[in-house]
């Protein structure tokens, strides 16, 4: 028959371990408590009770729930704000869709003196007008110091005398007749020219206006030449030829070196002509239809008086 041990000592050693475990833990919870208490106590400030009416523990206590639960929210969300990428903090602002201003200009336009290009054509398409964007750039004052330009030395003056102002300086290229309207332009159709169209431009001028030389050349051709009368054809400095027709004389010879403005003939109506004026062209080479725009072409040398 077996014997069944006592209880009482079992149950004792039980209670002598559990309470020295208990005393173990009770200074780390006590300071954990504490540690909390420290944190929460602004937050639980805000809810103190202050209703001297029945009841009023009871509403204090859920306004301190409350007021916790929202502040750790607010830190909450606050955390997650500044640490989320994809947060305010974060984000990339994209440019707008641009469109003309008082900072854009044409492509094409002329550059104002004073303002300076500051970037090219958008690359964007505006809804209402897909190309207006590509054909603007953006300009802006220049706020760099402009220098002023060098002055012209000045005259000695001769002795006993005023002094002489320096002579002007020659021009590179000028028009065939400076100030004279165009009565027939370049390239009108006109079945009655072998090119089938105007291949120079007509100046309206009367018999014996003085008709200058468009750049430095070289006189190709001086004299009689058919159906364009007496005429001059020069070899100009980047290798076109400038040919004047119709003239009534002829100032210069072949091989004659002149100068941009000097005259070279005198307007009249020879040849096939129907009324005095001067018939201008430039050409690619010395020949026959191989002609460009001339107003164009002394345009692009600024040349505009005409």
């Amino acid at each position: 028959m077996s014997s069944v041990p006592p209880v009482g000592p079992a149950l004792r050693r039980l209670a002598a371990r559990t309470a020295a475990q208990a005393a173990a833990w009770q200074p780390r919870l006590g300071h954990a408590v504490r540690t909390v208490g420290a944190h929460a106590a602004p937050v639980l400030a805000l809810a103190e009770a202050r209703h001297p009416l029945p009841g009023a523990r009871v509403w204090a206590d859920r306004e301190r729930a409350v007021v916790a639960a929202g502040g750790t929210a607010v830190l909450l969300a606050a955390a997650l704000l500044v640490a989320a990428p994809g947060s305010a903090s974060a984000q990339t602002v994209l440019p707008t869709t641009p469109g003309s201003s008082a900072f854009t200009a044409p492509q094409a336009t002329v550059p104002v003196p004073g303002m300076v290009q500051v970037a090219g054509p958008s690359p964007y398409r505006l809804p209402d007008d897909s190309e207006s964007a590509q054909a603007d750039v953006a300009m802006a004052p220049n706020l760099l110091p402009v220098e002023p330009a060098p002055a012209a030395p000045a005259a000695s003056a001769p002795e006993g005398g005023e002094a002489v102002p320096a002579p002007a300086a020659a021009p590179d290229w000028s028009a065939p007749v400076p100030g004279a309207p165009t009565s027939n332009p370049y390239g009108v159709p006109n079945s009655e020219y072998a090119a089938g169209y105007h291949t120079g431009v007509d100046f309206a001028i009367d018999p014996g206006t003085p008709l200058l030389a468009v750049g430095n050349a070289t006189v190709v051709s001086a004299g009689w030449d058919g159906s364009y009368g007496k005429e001059v054809v020069l070899r100009l400095a980047d290798g076109r030829f400038a040919q004047y027709a119709h003239l009534s004389s002829v100032e210069v010879s072949p091989g004659q070196q002149v100068s941009a403005a000097e005259e070279i003939g005198r307007s009249g109506s020879t040849g096939n002509s129907t009324g005095p004026h001067l018939h201008f062209e430039i050409r690619t080479s010395n020949r026959y239809g191989a002609v460009i725009n001339p107003v164009a072409y002394l345009a692009s040398h600024g040349v505009t008086d005409f």
